[in-house]
Formats: structure tokens, sequence, C-alpha cells
């Protein structure tokens, strides 16, 4: 049988954490920050871990990260 490929673009933006959570950075930081408030822009700090919704269509497309 032959290998599952991973999406090229699930490789360059999610990580699997060692709970098995997907980890990806934070949304909302590229541009137009000075219309954001400062509470927004602490909070968006780092990373984060996706939603329940958003991990089921992500984790098809990374079949070896388990």
């Amino acid at each position: 049988m032959p290998k599952m490929k991973t999406k090229s673009s699930c490789k360059k933006r999610f990580k699997v954490s060692a709970t098995g959570k997907i980890i990806t950075a934070q949304a909302g930081k590229r541009h137009g920050m000075i219309k954001r408030t400062n509470k927004f822009i602490r909070n968006a700090r780092g990373t984060t871990t996706l939603s329940k919704a958003d991990e089921g269509i992500i984790r098809p497309m990374m079949p070896y990260s388990r």
C-alpha cells in the first residue's frame, strides 16, 4: 500500500501537542494592529489550540501526526 500524503499547507501551519491537540498561531495579527485594543494584542500572543470542529477538518490532512 502506498504512503498517504500530508497536505503541505497543514505541515507548515499546524503542530500536534503531546496530548494530541492541534496547535496553531493566533489569528488576526498580520496587519491593522492600530485599530486593535491592547487587550486583544496581549491575549493573541504565542499559539493557541484549534476548536474541536476545526480539528476535525485538519486531522485527516495530517495522517501521520497521531
